[in-house]
């Protein structure tokens, strides 16, 4: 079976699960249906949906999905959306570009669309999406950047290298970064940033992260746009016997990386966006659509939180005792 073919039957499913669980309990959806989009399975976005269900429960049905990062099955999903003209669409889109189609099309059939975390490039997200749920890129860069300089100024080091591994595919993570750099330099002006490079998923992160090592073997830090990154960092230190020697800042909560903090030889510091605050914001924004209210500011600030040494790991542990972030 081709891919177009694939593609088609996923839709084809996803309209048959909708129209049978309609069928089979007349009372699903009759407060109205709302379509969620999670760009991959990071700990975060089961916070959104926990943050989500919490905000929105005994309302509307979810009818959710994990496209993996994958701009055709996040196009496939808010088409059948749209046909089936759902409430709302809140969604983490995979591309700043790619999925700009995607949602001019449930612009066209009338479906709101809520953002988080991710969006399309700015210009086309105000002509196409209600609301953006966005955790200040530049400040959550900005975190990560002081917390390195102050390592360092403490440590004496006056000029080190840094690599950086990356989620700019998506453009809050090239805002991080830029965050990042600008509040590192004004800390340890010698800073020098060494390698820039994407690793999107786990295995990747760690593959480009590893690399960097070999190619600058005095390299004193990385610094992880997002969770995939940071800890993919952290493995390749750890592997390479860098352990000591390279340390790593950088994004997101969970609970491998609240350990890792805790121990302390690799991880020090993390910023973080909770999911479950995110899920919250957006499940408000969908109450707004759902009970007709107006549409306030375009942005909806998100909290950006700090971490910083073991006693901020244990003690996000013992706050998120299931894990959920």
């Amino acid at each position: 079976m081709n891919h177009a073919k694939r593609r088609a039957l996923a839709v084809l499913v996803t309209v048959m699960v909708l129209a049978a669980t309609a069928a089979a309990c007349g009372k699903v959806g009759e407060n109205g249906r709302i379509g969620v989009v999670y760009l991959n399975a990071e700990g975060y976005y089961a916070g959104v949906g926990r943050g989500l269900r919490a905000t929105l429960d005994g309302g509307p049905q979810l009818v959710q999905t994990n496209i993996r990062s994958d701009p055709a099955r996040e196009s496939s999903f808010i088409n059948t959306m749209s046909s089936a003209k759902v409430d709302a669409l809140i969604v983490s889109p995979a591309s700043a570009t790619a999925s700009i189609p995607a949602l001019r099309l449930a612009k066209e059939s009338d479906v709101p669309v809520i953002c988080y975390n991710t969006c399309i490039e700015d210009a086309k997200a105000r002509e196409y999406v209600r609301a953006f749920v966005l955790g200040s890129p530049a400040e959550f860069g900005r975190v990560s950047g002081e917390q390195m300089g102050d390592h360092f100024r403490s440590a004496g080091v006056r000029s080190p290298r840094v690599g950086i591994i990356n989620c700019e595919q998506f453009e809050v993570c090239i805002e991080r970064r830029k965050g990042f750099e600008q509040a590192l330099k004004e800390k340890v002006p010698g800073a020098r940033i060494v390698a820039n490079q994407q690793g999107l998923q786990m295995d990747e992160a760690v593959e480009r992260a590893e690399q960097l090592l070999v190619a600058h073997p005095d390299l004193d830090a990385f610094y992880g746009e997002a969770g995939s990154q940071t800890l993919g960092a952290v493995r390749a230190v750890e592997a390479r016997g860098r352990a000591g020697k390279t340390v790593v800042f950088g994004g997101d909560m969970s609970v491998d990386a609240a350990k890792k903090l805790q121990d302390g030889r690799v991880l020090k510091g993390v910023a973080d966006i909770s999911g479950i605050k995110v899920g919250r914001l957006a499940g408000r924004a969908a109450q707004d659509v759902l009970e007709g209210r107006p549409g306030g500011s375009f942005i909806i600030p998100a909290p950006v939180d700090r971490y910083l040494g073991a006693q901020d790991g244990a003690r996000w542990l013992r706050e998120h005792p299931d894990g959920i972030p």
